[in-house]
């Protein structure tokens, strides 16, 4: 079976990407990480993947997502105005601190001309690095209420924050067990329970674990 079928229905976070840039060809990819889910729009033309961290930024290049690539600080990055259709920041924003995510959201809003994506945890949620990476530890929370007062439109995904650990206590591979910081054993089986769930979470994101954000600027 093609699981991709699914995903209108379960909103995965790649799916609702690829959506969004449906009406883009020009896309910046900050902090684009080892593998971006801009990687299976097919319609970008042109794509530049930030990303500070070595070790990730060359696994992107394998696969070649991105026409361009920088490794840099995105907090260093500066381009003219409506340089790109869209700015996308995939789990990205818990990452620095809240002072400096209002100050990257304001220059993507300045260098997106059609949209700025985002996805980030509901609120704090604890983790310290993995995968060697120091950048990977989590500085600040999210919530719905500050996001749509900056003009996104907000869903909800990644199922109940409720099925979720208080933290991830893990330092193996973000990209690798999906189901690692589910409390409930066994995890495999409550990952999918908890899948289920996000068939009507998308639409009531304040009770979800992660948020998914857009702001159309047109």
């Amino acid at each position: 079976m093609n699981l991709s079928l699914l995903y209108p229905i379960f909103h995965k976070v790649d799916y609702c990407v690829q959506k969004e840039l449906k009406d883009c060809q020009t896309v910046l990819d900050l902090g684009c990480g080892p593998s971006s889910p801009i990687k299976n729009a097919k319609n970008i033309k042109y794509s530049v993947g930030v990303e500070i961290f070595k070790p990730y930024l060359n696994l992107s290049k394998k696969q070649k997502i991105h026409n361009k690539y920088i490794q840099k600080n995105i907090l260093d990055l500066d381009f003219p105005k409506n340089s790109f259709d869209a700015v996308v920041l995939i789990e990205v924003l818990e990452h620095i601190s809240k002072k400096d995510g209002y100050k990257i959201l304001k220059s993507a809003n300045k260098w997106a001309k059609k949209k700025v994506i985002l996805s980030t945890p509901n609120n704090y949620f604890p983790m310290e690095k993995v995968d060697q990476n120091p950048y990977q530890k989590h500085l600040s929370g999210w919530s719905t209420s500050e996001l749509k007062k900056m003009g996104y439109k907000i869903y909800g995904v990644s199922g109940l924050k409720f099925f979720y650990k208080s933290k991830n206590d893990s330092n193996t591979m973000v990209y690798g067990k999906c189901y690692q910081n589910i409390r409930f054993q066994p995890q495999p089986f409550f990952y999918g329970v908890n899948a289920l769930f996000q068939i009507f979470n998308y639409y009531f994101p304040k009770f979800t674990f992660g948020l998914f954000a857009v702001k159309n600027k047109k």
